[in-house]
Formats: structure tokens, C-alpha cells, sequence
């Protein structure tokens, strides 16, 4: 049998969960947090007779500075390319340098902010700059003969 007390004591707590529940609803964000980062740049770099340099042993010694000399993360992937990774989080244009034992190139990344539905960034061009260098972009990355 429910007496009184029992019934304010439910009514009571109750009120206690709707508050809750609402002060919840009100603090929590309807959107979903999303962030759009750029794609990593890929390269492959090959001699004139179109070996991969990396896979023949002769690239042995590479790395990546932006224009305030910071290193850029790099990795080797499984088909000897090399991933530009973290790069292009920003908006306008970038300088970069590549630095290798064959030889040093530079280039710059303009990019812009990602619109569409989510926050990011999106890498918009890739120039590289200086005297012969011998680019081609290919689907999903760039082919570079270093010679």
C-alpha cells in the first residue's frame, strides 16, 4: 500500500531525475563534433628510368622542415613512398623544404578551411618550386624523378 510519505518521496525523486535529465539535454550539444584533417601528400620518388629510388637503395637518407624549420613527420609506406603526414591544418600557403641524400627540393601547400559539415582542412594545391624538377601528379600521389 502506498502511503503519503512514499508518494512524496517518489514525486520527489521524480523531480530530482527530470531536472537532471533536462539540465543534461541542455549542456550536451545537438551536433556531432567533427574534424576534417587534411589528406597526407604522398610521394614516390624514381630515377629517369623510372626505378623507385627507395626500393633500389639509392634514396637512403630523406626529411621534411616547414618555413619556420620545423620537421614534418614522415613515413615509408609498403610500396617504398614516402607519406607527408600532418601537413596543410591551416589556412593560406606554406613553404616546405625536402632534404635528401640524392638531392633538396622545395615546395609549398596552400590550403583552405574544409566547408562542409564538420571543422578541418583541406589541402587545395602543392607547388614545387626551383629548377629541374621533374613532377607528375599521379592518382593519390606525386611522382618525382631525383636525379
Amino acid at each position: 500500500m502506498l502511503t503519503l510519505r512514499k508518494f512524496i518521496y517518489i514525486r520527489n525523486t521524480m523531480k530530482k531525475i527530470f531536472i537532471f535529465l533536462l539540465a543534461t539535454l541542455l549542456f550536451i550539444s545537438c551536433e556531432k563534433d567533427c574534424y576534417n584533417a587534411p589528406l597526407p601528400i604522398i610521394f614516390e620518388f624514381v630515377n629517369s628510368s623510372n626505378e623507385n629510388l627507395i626500393a633500389n637503395g639509392a634514396l637512403t637518407t630523406y626529411s621534411v622542415q616547414d618555413e619556420n624549420n620545423v620537421g614534418v613527420q614522415l613515413s615509408k609506406t609498403s610500396d617504398n613512398r614516402v607519406l607527408v603526414e600532418n601537413v596543410g591544418a591551416y589556412n593560406g600557403t606554406k613553404k616546405y623544404k625536402f632534404f635528401s641524400n640524392i638531392k633538396d627540393l622545395d615546395f609549398s601547400i596552400q590550403s583552405s578551411e574544409f566547408n562542409g559539415g564538420c571543422d578541418g582542412y583541406q589541402i587545395n594545391k602543392l607547388t614545387f618550386t626551383g629548377i629541374d624538377i621533374d613532377v607528375t601528379d599521379e592518382k593519390g600521389y606525386y611522382k618525382i624523378v631525383l636525379e
